[in-house]
């Protein structure tokens, strides 16, 4: 399938795609399981508190087992006493680590949300960059020009050497190459941008 491609002085051009990538089938359900498990591999539950028995203190009885008339208890370590342990309070041990995705999964994913943003008119096709952009003002005039920023924009390895320190502090951006994105990334912007270099480097990986 051919789709359009944009030059930076705005001309128009299109560019031959592989179905296989750019139009598939998209297979919701897992991609629904990708992200989540992406998602659960990326917290760090590291929340812990003190249990009975790491409490420092005095473990003496507190008062006689009989004869006071109250109920019976043994140190103040008890999580019933403010200054206690907690009772069934996080560890700090649990693994929310899911199984690893395989290729074949992580292949169907990717294509899967690249189609959808096709479909959805959010993805955008670049020339490669050339000249280097040295100022952030003036690639910042470049994607409100494409409308394009709020994107992840996954490029080549030339065209990121050209753009990527006018780029980094832009917000609601996110420079990347074909090796270091994730379907979690695609989620996350409202349009995704290739150049005509990344296109064929994907189409290579995920076709």
């Amino acid at each position: 399938m051919k789709i359009e491609k944009l030059n930076l002085d705005g001309k128009k051009d299109t560019i031959e795609v592989l179905d296989s990538v750019f139009s598939t089938k998209i297979y919701k359900k897992l991609v629904h399981n990708v992200l989540y498990k992406a998602n659960a591999n990326y917290k760090g539950r590291k929340a812990k508190t003190k249990q009975k028995n790491e409490i420092i203190g005095s473990t003496s009885k507190i008062y006689a087992q009989k004869g006071t008339g109250g109920a019976r208890h043994a140190s103040r370590k008890a999580p019933i006493f403010v200054g206690g342990g907690v009772a069934h309070g996080p560890k700090g041990q649990s693994n929310y680590k899911k199984r690893k995705l395989n290729k074949m999964e992580k292949k169907l994913s990717i294509s899967s949300l690249v189609s959808q943003k096709n479909k959805s008119d959010n993805l955008v096709v670049m020339s490669d960059f050339k000249n280097e952009i040295k100022k952030t003002k003036e690639m910042n005039k470049i994607l409100v020009k494409f409308k394009i920023n709020n994107s992840l924009i996954i490029l080549d390895k030339v065209s990121k050497e050209k753009i990527y320190k006018s780029s980094r502090n832009i917000p609601n951006i996110k420079v990347t190459d074909i090796n270091h994105f994730n379907a979690f990334d695609i989620v996350k912007f409202e349009k995704i941008v290739f150049t005509e270099t990344s296109v064929k480097e994907l189409e290579k990986k995920y076709s």
